[in-house]
């Protein structure tokens, strides 16, 4: 899941810098840099980068509590991920 997050952030900061035209922030927050980006989410998107936040600590911070996490929800997950990253790309 980490992983997923790093790609959509990733992704996100491409859009940042498209915006600003300068380097993104050192942030990981998925809906700090939808907002530095100025992309229209729509309220489901938005709430998705929100609860994907989460996943970024597990790989940055392997000492925190872990995300409890089971195959079920993991494959839901990365399917919402699938559809922001296709969607972002349509928009750079």
């Amino acid at each position: 899941m980490f992983f997923a997050h790093l790609a959509i952030e990733k992704m996100l900061k491409a859009h940042v810098t498209r915006e600003t035209k300068d380097v993104p922030p050192r942030i990981h927050n998925l809906v700090r840099l939808a907002k530095l980006a100025q992309l229209n989410l729509d309220p489901d998107q938005f709430e998705f980068l929100r609860e994907f936040n989460l996943y970024q600590m597990e790989g940055r911070y392997p000492d925190d509590k872990p995300v409890s996490i089971d195959l079920g929800l993991t494959q839901k997950e990365i399917l919402r991920a699938e559809r922001i990253l296709v969607w972002l790309k349509t928009q750079l």
